[in-house]
């Protein structure tokens, strides 16, 4: 399991350690806000475009295959940039980077569910997000480091060499996973089960939990700054936020093994959390950021591990990488869209209606979790209640 929390450290690690240090030390390569944000959106929309198709390839040949194929590349594409280190080039690696965490992040997800059993999954996923939130913590602190020290071409380099390490520890250390064999499966077949509320349920929550840690971490600084807050103030509300969900995560999957909790009975109050701490946001001053923090935290820190595992419970072992791929999809669509929903309202009014807009679709999110979860009889919910 080890090389898997590596993966995924990786992958969160590389995408915040990158883009929160492209516009502030790389005037020769980003010479404008456009090419900024066409930057930024290459990783993203990489990911987006391709999660679901590496998944559908990792139950086909393998998913330590892909994860295999998926970290040698993004060690590759790392190294590009930091072998070139022309601004040129810059677009290329960080396309790369974006595809490689497209194969490597779903066929992590997949062997965690295929390397355990039912009965540990919620610890599993526990770890593994435990270990992503400390990437996405570490990435932009450490990062920053890395880039004042050397460059932006430092950073590339040290990717490279983590991507190359972990590939090679997965080889290792990961056993081989054959593919199992599955039915004939059509466009429509793909498409009832994807919409059936047992794969849309967890998902719309997981992609919740990102469009609201996504809003947590790039909003407070402006926030801060507009009643005169420095940047150590704003700075340490992100830290409570990634470290009360790196907290609350291990803690909800070893709940969920126990039977202290389920995903029915977890996912309403993750959510009902998230909508709190994005309702608390919008207070004014540092009481405001600190509560939003610490509540966005915890909401999204409960929904991750319930999220997978619900999603791993409920989906055939044949079909975990598409399962997982499809999932991703959905979370890499909140992180995207909670930003943009927020600035877009906040363009027309302020950021606090951006804050609340947000925080009325979550809890809108959060109220049809618990009306289905009081539909469901004791009698007929399904295996996914841990």
């Amino acid at each position: 399991m080890w090389p898997l929390y590596a993966a995924g450290f990786t992958t969160a690690f590389g995408a915040h350690g990158i883009a929160a240090n492209l516009g502030g030390h790389t005037d020769d390569a980003v010479t404008s806000l456009l090419v900024l944000g066409g930057l930024l959106a290459l990783y993203d929309g990489a990911e987006v475009l391709l999660k679901p198709l590496f998944g559908t390839l990792a139950d086909r040949i393998g998913a330590r295959r892909v994860l295999l194929g998926g970290l040698v590349a993004f060690a590759a594409a790392s190294a590009l940039y930091a072998v070139a280190d022309s601004p040129g080039w810059l677009w290329a690696a960080r396309l790369g980077q974006g595809a490689a965490a497209s194969a490597f992040s779903p066929s992590a997800s997949a062997l965690v569910a295929r390397l355990n059993p039912a009965a540990k999954h919620g610890r599993a996923f526990g770890g593994y997000g435990f270990y992503k939130s400390i990437g996405y913590t570490l990435g932009p602190l450490l990062g920053g480091v890395l880039v004042w020290a050397g460059g932006l071409g430092l950073l590339f380099t040290v990717l490279a060499i983590l991507g190359a390490v972990v590939a090679v520890w997965a080889a290792l250390a990961v056993p081989a996973v054959p593919p199992l064999p599955k039915a004939r499966q059509t466009v429509l077949d793909l498409a009832r089960r994807l919409a059936d509320p047992v794969f849309l349920a967890p998902t719309a929550a997981l992609a919740a939990a990102t469009a609201a840690l996504s809003v947590g971490v790039g909003f407070p600084p402006v926030s801060g700054r507009a009643v005169g807050l420095g940047t150590v103030a704003t700075g340490a509300a992100v830290s409570v936020l990634a470290g009360c969900a790196a907290l609350v995560q291990p803690r909800a999957g070893r709940a969920l093994d126990d039977g202290r909790l389920t995903t029915r009975t977890g996912l309403a109050p993750g959510l009902s959390l998230t909508a709190a701490g994005l309702a608390g946001a919008m207070l004014p001053g540092l009481t405001g950021i600190l509560l939003g923090a610490a509540l966005i935290g915890a909401g999204t820190g409960l929904i991750t591990p319930l999220g997978f595992a619900a999603l791993a419970a409920s989906t055939p072992a044949e079909r975990l990488g598409q399962t997982m791929g499809a999932a991703e999809l959905g979370r890499e669509l909140g992180d995207a869209g909670g930003p943009l929903l927020v600035a877009a309202v906040a363009s027309y009014a302020t950021l606090t209606y951006g804050f609340g807009a947000l925080a009325a679709l979550t809890g809108v999110l959060a109220v049809a979790a618990f009306v289905h979860r009081r539909s469901v009889s004791p009698a007929h919910r399904p295996r996914v209640e841990g």
